[in-house]
């Protein structure tokens, strides 16, 4: 069974950084590993994704702010975000795709204030 844990989060003001970190346990091949977000009322959508090779890929609104990074000895997934603004308050949810299937974690949220 796959676990994903995730850590970080909370309230900062528009401007400033938070770091999300995301570990996941179990039996998998890992295809890629990301962060999707949820805002209220909102459909989920992908933040960032990266491959097991390194390769990333990010929602054009978060490019130059967002920074994925990996640690596939540790199965970790890292989310950097910077230069926050108030309409990136979403639950953040970490994803893994596998071989296997697709896991979600629990949900995180943060939340700007402008």
């Amino acid at each position: 069974q796959v676990q994903l844990v995730e850590s970080g989060g909370g309230l900062v003001q528009a401007g400033g950084s938070l770091s999300l970190s995301c570990a996941a346990s179990g039996s998998f091949f890992v295809i890629t590993m990301g962060w999707y977000r949820q805002a209220p009322g909102k459909q989920r959508e992908l933040v960032a994704t990266i491959t097991s090779g390194g390769t990333t890929n990010y929602v054009d609104s978060v490019k130059g702010r967002f920074t994925i990074t990996r640690d596939n000895a540790k199965n970790t997934v890292y989310l950097q975000m910077n230069s926050l603004k108030p309409e990136d308050t979403a639950v953040y949810y970490c994803n893994l795709r596998g071989l296997r299937g697709e896991y979600w974690g629990q949900g995180t949220q943060v939340t700007v204030s402008s």
